[in-house]
């Protein structure tokens, strides 16, 4: 059978080494008997493993004492809603820099909530090329509530490197297809939010990392109408098992935290994802056959869109491309075109494989 190598955005393909444990485990969890699946979230066992995640997750990033992590449900999708009902008071307004799909529709939801302020930096040049704003050049209100932003846009394959000075005001991040992919620094962040499908683990999980002052005293700063489970003060009052928990995906994740850390952490993985980026950049650089049109210091290094010159042959590209296991290549359908996501999981022979496969497709039709 030929090796399969899965390009999907999300939900993205999982290391082999923790899905083979995982299987190896699935009925019969540390001699319990059972599958992790059907343990109480309140049994020792279960919140011994669900702390060390948590343990390991703090390390990979070095993530200070005064930031609470948590485990929640709902998705990115669900943090475009719970950031404004916690973070947005009446008669404050928040910015949102819009410079994608994803970041689009946090301000869009955001909206629902409570005053937003959209900023829109994105740029189409003259023959298609696509740029941002300098995050210098943002037009910031000081005194918003907050400041949010998607670094990596997983649509349109942008992602902004440089993280903005907001001179205080608390920054939030949609970390969901970078977070664990490359070093930062947490402290530059008020909060950060992730769904787990890319990086981390299975869907159904979504990690938030919030500095406890934004949490406030009592029933924190959240709106009065926020729903108890999207609370995110009541979520670390109750470390994040106020209700049942998605366990099985917490479990995978903890899975995932102990490989990356056995790798060498987020320092050695981010080698990595540079060497991969960069193998497949230069294949389309070096080419009449392909193009990308993101300007190059904004090129994303999860999610690489790219076009061919002749789209005729799309579909034919992607029928002999699934023959050689090389799957989910098909770009979004907003942007067309194709689309190789290159997340943690992704050895670098994926991309080697795909590398020669669209040179020899190249060759065999200009």
């Amino acid at each position: 059978m030929t090796k399969i190598f899965n390009f999907c955005a999300g939900p993205a393909m999982l290391p082999t080494a923790v899905m083979a444990k995982a299987q190896d485990e699935f009925i019969n969890w540390n001699n319990t008997g059972s599958s992790v699946m059907e343990l109480s979230h309140r049994s020792g066992i279960y919140m011994k493993m669900a702390a060390q995640a948590e343990a390991d997750l703090r390390h990979l990033m070095t993530i200070p004492d005064n930031y609470k992590v948590l485990f929640c449900h709902g998705g990115g999708r669900g943090q475009f809603s719970a950031v404004p009902l916690n973070l947005l008071p009446q008669g404050q307004s928040a910015d949102y820099i819009v410079n994608g799909s994803w970041s689009k529709a946090a301000a869009s939801e955001a909206k629902n909530f409570g005053d937003i302020n959209v900023i829109n930096i994105r740029q189409e040049h003259d023959g298609g090329e696509v740029s941002l704003t300098s995050v210098d050049e943002w037009p910031l209100n000081p005194n918003a509530a907050y400041v949010h932003y998607c670094p990596n846009e997983t649509v349109d394959g942008i992602e902004i490197n440089d993280i903005p000075d907001t001179k205080g005001v608390p920054l939030v991040a949609d970390m969901s297809s970078t977070i664990l992919s490359h070093q930062i620094d947490v402290t530059q962040f008020g909060l950060i939010y992730a769904g787990a499908q890319k990086n981390i683990g299975p869907s159904g999980l979504t990690i938030v990392i919030v500095r406890e002052d934004l949490l406030g005293e009592g029933k924190g700063n959240a709106q009065q109408a926020t729903p108890c489970i999207m609370n995110y003060k009541t979520s670390a009052d109750n470390d994040s098992m106020y209700n049942t928990p998605p366990t099985y995906a917490w479990y995978l994740a903890g899975l995932v935290f102990k490989w990356l850390k056995d790798l060498g952490g987020v320092k050695a993985i981010e080698k990595i994802n540079q060497a991969k980026a960069k193998l497949l950049y230069q294949t389309i650089d070096d080419s009449n056959f392909y193009n990308n049109n993101i300007e190059l210091q904004y090129r994303s290094k999860m999610n690489i869109p790219f076009w061919l010159q002749d789209e005729s042959l799309n579909e034919q590209f992607l029928a002999q491309a699934e023959q050689q296991g090389l799957m989910a290549l098909k770009g979004h359908r907003i942007v067309g075109g194709m689309r190789a996501s290159l997340y943690n999981a992704m050895p670098i022979e994926g991309v080697q494989a795909l590398v020669e496969f669209m040179q020899k497709f190249e060759q065999e039709n200009k």
